[in-house]
């Protein structure tokens, strides 16, 4: 008898873990746990199964949260909680379902994008007028757990293998961070301010510098591996997907690079200033210009397959999901991603900053102070 019951125990276990493997993906929930969803700052949540091209025009406003500065951070979303950083010099964790504050914590003037990893929340601060720090803060309280004094770090940090990466305006170094302690593994000294966020894969960093370069380091030691002259300030974050580094200027052009040797594989020119941090998905690159235009290149070729006009300075970077790009200028939009068509449209007051999609939500922070979520009606 003991030895049925055991084996029924067993087949209800292997039923339970076989109809829990067979529920709908939508069920799923994920995470976009630091600027660009991931480490390789491809800006695609290839999660996503609630918004789509046919609903996301049925998209309404589900919450907002004033800040009372500024937010040009760009949230993420990490178990419920979405972590945004504001220019009133605090960094919040409100709840994603209602956008009530869980806390706050003063770090000065940020206009860094929050980076989530082990259940710690890794944020800059500092603008050109000042000095600032990297933070890492308990994600569940917001306590102090280290700081590290990068002489103002408006750089988003990038997480990866338990090493936190980031840039400083002043001291125009990249800097590695151990995640856990924060001590200091290796800094490289560029030639100009570094604003860009890190993109980290393969064993190398790339990242932009106003020296006008894009720098590729190796990820352990600092080491420079190559540099690309790209005719103007980086200020946008690198996109590396399939061997490919993708990057913009302020120089009016687009670059797609070689990951490995840094050999320029093709350009685009985008028309003016490019501050837009590209996304790529489906062998796509979506990236703004500052003369409005939301464009699409062929990955492989740099071909123009659709452009939007926005109407207003491009400047958020693209986010993608499910067919859809989530892009602002003057207002927030969605896109067809194969067409450029627009499926949806929401202005706030003043600009809109750098939106993501988790969970059938969009957020977004605004110029006007406000933190925002929308989602289906």
């Amino acid at each position: 008898m003991k030895n049925i019951r055991i084996l029924v125990l067993i087949l209800c276990a292997c039923f339970a873990s076989v109809a829990w493997s067979q529920q709908p993906v939508a069920n799923a929930r994920t995470n976009w746990r630091q600027f660009r969803f991931d480490a390789s700052h491809t800006g695609l949540n290839p999660y996503e199964h609630v918004l789509n091209v046919s609903n996301v025009g049925s998209l309404g406003l589900k919450w907002t949260y004033a800040t009372g500065g500024e937010v040009f951070s760009s949230p993420a979303v990490v178990n419920g909680v979405v972590y945004v950083a504001s220019e009133n010099g605090k960094v919040y964790a409100l709840k994603a379902r209602t956008g009530a504050k869980l806390w706050s914590h003063t770090i000065g003037q940020s206009s860094s994008s929050p980076a989530v990893e082990n259940g710690v929340v890794y944020v800059g601060s500092g603008e050109a007028c000042c000095g600032g720090y990297l933070y890492a803060l308990k994600a569940s309280t917001g306590a102090l757990l280290w700081s590290f004094n990068g002489d103002s770090v408006p750089s988003s940090p990038t997480v990866a293998n338990g090493v936190v990466y980031f840039g400083s305006y002043f001291d125009y170094n990249v800097y590695a961070l151990n995640a856990s302690t924060g001590a200091l593994v290796w800094n490289y000294t560029t030639g100009g301010a570094v604003l860009s966020s890190p993109a980290v894969t393969d064993g190398a960093v790339y990242v932009g510098s106003s020296d006008g370069n894009l720098y590729a380091l190796n990820a352990s030691t600092g080491a420079l591996l190559w540099s690309y002259a790209i005719g103007g300030t980086g200020f946008d974050s690198p996109a590396v997907v399939d061997g490919v580094v993708y990057t913009g200027s302020n120089g009016g052009n687009f670059y797609a690079l070689d990951a490995t040797t840094g050999a320029l594989l093709w350009s685009y020119s985008v028309g003016d200033a490019s501050y837009s941090s590209p996304a790529v998905a489906n062998g796509v690159v979506y990236t703004g210009s500052d003369n409005g235009n939301v464009y699409a290149l062929d990955a492989t070729t740099g071909a123009l397959l659709w452009s939007y006009a926005t109407g207003h300075e491009a400047q958020s970077s693209p986010a993608v999901a499910n067919g859809v790009v989530y892009v602002a200028a003057s207002g927030m939009y969605a896109l067809n991603a194969s067409t450029g068509a627009k499926l949806w449209s929401y202005t706030a007051d003043g600009m809109n900053y750098s939106p993501i999609v988790v969970n059938g939500v969009v957020y977004f922070g605004a110029h006007n102070g406000k933190v925002y979520a929308f989602s289906l009606k």
